[in-house]
């Protein structure tokens, strides 16, 4: 059976959650320290560990079939590259930043001035939109020290907590892009590995569902049933299960984590009680 060879950033956050999501999708990697290239014991897939950079272009020649990759270093160096799935993970924004002491009222301030950047390409896409013209200085690495130097008026960068910048007396006053981790194919890609693909998304999308889910249970009087399943509508509808203790059901459902506590407050409100709330490991659907 042929073998999906996917690229992986080699080292740092984006690799360790690479990583964990592959093992979260059951594919175990046998990859000893510093090897570039390791296959999985269970599935047919193969790992090759590359510059985050390297990666857009290997996709577009079709050395790799497909990769976890910064959906912001696909903006810069790989927009005709699919995104077949976004990860959820690695989450950061390119932004604009700015010492601390000038004033910015909006995009039109960039008019005339030196930006300092290592994305290039996505800056140029930003000031074309908003018609501006400014002049870019490409850097690559330590970026946030240009404005200091007398190098540069501005940056574009990667921001995650905004601790770099505030350590170099920069503030952020514009967000270009949000990005996140996503899974990216080759155009290159053949059919034969596009059915491994598609087992591998199906896997995915199980995980995924599942870390952005909980799973509840909670007794409830049997006359306020039905109050309570308006609340948890669920996958289709929550089950409803009779207890020992005459009057009384015990309701299992599947709720959004981003809504847990609304969500908690509303069924306390309407009678429940003994509220248990469980993490879901994989929701196949």
């Amino acid at each position: 059976m042929s073998k999906l060879k996917i690229a992986i950033q080699k080292s740092g956050r984006l690799n360790e959650d690479s990583m964990k999501i592959l093992k979260d999708v059951g594919i175990s990697i046998d990859n000893g320290k510093d090897q570039l290239k390791a296959s999985a014991k269970n599935f047919p897939l193969e790992v090759f560990y590359l510059r985050n950079g390297d990666i857009p272009q290997y996709l577009k020649d079709g050395v790799v079939d497909v990769a976890i990759i910064g959906e912001n270093v696909l903006v810069e160096k790989g927009q005709d590259i699919v995104v077949a799935e976004k990860l959820g993970f690695s989450s950061c924004k390119v932004s604009i930043a700015i010492p601390k002491g000038k004033t910015y009222n909006s995009v039109k301030d960039l008019e005339g001035k030196r930006i300092a950047t290592s994305y290039p390409n996505t800056v140029n896409q930003f000031l074309n939109r908003n018609n501006v013209k400014a002049n870019l200085h490409i850097i690559n690495g330590s970026v946030e020290i240009a404005p200091n130097i007398g190098l540069a008026d501005a940056i574009v960068d990667i921001v995650s907590s905004g601790s770099t910048l505030f350590k170099n007396n920069l503030k952020e006053v514009e967000v270009i892009l949000k990005s996140e981790a996503v899974l990216a194919v080759s155009p290159k890609i053949s059919s034969e590995n596009q059915e491994v693909l598609n087992k591998l998304q199906f896997r995915l999308k199980s995980v995924l569902k599942a870390r952005n889910s909980r799973y509840v249970l909670l007794n409830v009087p049997n006359n306020k049933v039905n109050a309570i399943i308006n609340i948890l509508p669920g996958m289709k509808s929550p089950t409803v299960l009779p207890l020992a203790e005459e009057g009384w059901s015990s309701l299992h459902s599947v709720i959004n984590k981003n809504d847990f506590w609304e969500i908690i407050d509303e069924l306390k409100a309407n009678g429940a009680e003994g509220i248990l709330v469980c993490p879901i490991e994989n929701m196949v659907l």
